[in-house]
């Protein structure tokens, strides 16, 4: 039960980047990938902007992807696959030298995002695209692995869940390794119409790369993101033995519920605070060590406020010491994928030294009074990093990295 959970494999397809080396760079530019919407006619929606993958996917996942399977796969469930491919190869896990009975993959998946803007579903592949499973099941069988397989489902949080339950699984003694993350689109026009009935989106049409601004005194709500991320966890012991790069440790978690509304999270940021709080105890680290906080930060007005007096509930005065950004500013809300790809930010956040900005972060919410990284990346060595996801239904996760000490 002592062997440490480490990752050994990262990788994000998102709208600045097909590959965590390309988005990390442009993260750490502090880029937009906001723009009008390609994906379908958006001109009779509210909102007609969004943060959607370059172009060059379709390539990418042809090469990558064998035509006959291609088919039975929905846009989404085609991102997490060629995410996982990528994530295997170029860390270069040889499964034939490994237990794969030992070997699992667990995904958050909101839905595999067969939607109107989804081509060639017919009646020949529709159940095998529209099963919620897919995305682990295809994983699973490209390598023939055989360990725990499945996917797990709570919101924008979903993904931050598979990460702590691939956790569980090695620190059990379970698994030696769980490829463990997430992919998720809903540019469609459906959900954009419903999300718009809620007053949940930005409206910033005409300027598309400011309207994600979280914190931010003129903000009005999310851009829809999308994108994959996978992270690949392993025991130590199975690390070392493979000779294994590492590039950070997962030390803990926490999930709670706030059984309180099915949109709205418990005022004063009670609910996420409890999340934070247990994360902190199960990890057994000191306040003191907490260096930076991955905010859920999604550009709305309760979640911005109330995430910010959480953090004040948790850290007292303190707070004002710990810088907190929100990446959703220059990718989106990546919804199901959001919580894998905001712990691979917070991954390369340890290893490298330097805290994402928070862009578009000109006027700051004067009630909003924390050090959100304003603008431009901060070179700054971290211990530990908290990544948070809050999601509709309660569902609120907060994942706790520490740079890795070989022991």
């Amino acid at each position: 039960m002592a062997n440490k959970v480490v990752i050994t494999g990262i990788n994000m397809l998102t709208a600045l980047g097909l590959g965590w080396e390309e988005t990390w760079k442009n993260i750490r530019a502090g880029k937009s990938g906001v723009k009008k919407i390609s994906l379908f006619n958006a001109s009779e929606n509210q909102t007609q902007i969004a943060a959607e993958l370059p172009a060059e996917f379709t390539d990418l996942s042809k090469e990558m992807i064998k035509k006959r399977i291609s088919r039975q796969m929905t846009r989404v469930t085609q991102m997490s696959y060629v995410c996982a491919i990528d994530a295997i190869e170029k860390h270069n896990i040889d499964f034939e030298s490994m237990d794969k009975k030992r070997v699992g993959v667990i995904m958050g998946v909101v839905n595999t995002g067969d939607s109107s803007t989804e081509k060639g579903t017919d009646s020949k592949n529709m159940i095998i695209k529209r099963m919620n499973n897919a995305m682990a099941a295809w994983i699973g069988m490209r390598y023939n692995i055989e360990g725990p397989n499945y996917t797990t489902s709570s919101a924008c949080s979903s993904s931050a869940f598979a990460i702590g339950l691939g956790y569980d699984a090695i620190k059990a003694g379970r698994a030696d390794m769980m490829i463990v993350g997430g992919a998720d689109s809903i540019i469609n026009k459906e959900e954009i119409e419903g999300f718009n009935e809620i007053y949940a989106l930005s409206v910033q049409n005409d300027k598309p790369e400011q309207a994600s601004c979280p914190f931010s005194k003129n903000r009005d709500g999310f851009v829809i993101g999308e994108g994959a991320g996978i992270l690949i966890l392993e025991s130590e012991e199975s690390a070392k033995a493979r000779g294994a790069k590492v590039y950070a440790e997962l030390v803990d978690y926490a999930f709670t519920n706030e059984s309180y509304n099915i949109m709205a999270p418990k005022p004063d940021g009670e609910g996420m605070a409890d999340t934070m709080e247990f994360a902190i105890q199960h990890a057994g680290i000191s306040k003191e060590e907490v260096g930076y906080i991955n905010a859920h930060g999604t550009s709305t007005m309760l979640n911005d406020m109330f995430e910010t007096q959480a953090i004040k509930k948790v850290f007292g005065e303190k707070a004002y010491q710990i810088p907190v950004s929100s990446t959703k500013s220059m990718i989106g809300h990546t919804i199901g994928a959001a919580g894998v790809i905001e712990g691979v930010i917070s991954t390369l956040a340890i290893k490298d030294g330097i805290l994402p900005p928070t862009i578009n972060l000109n006027e700051q919410d004067p009630e909003l009074d924390l050090d959100y990284v304003p603008n431009q990346a901060k070179k700054q060595d971290i211990k530990v990093a908290l990544s948070n996801s809050f999601a509709f239904g309660g569902h609120n996760a907060t994942l706790v990295f520490r740079k890795y000490i070989n022991s």
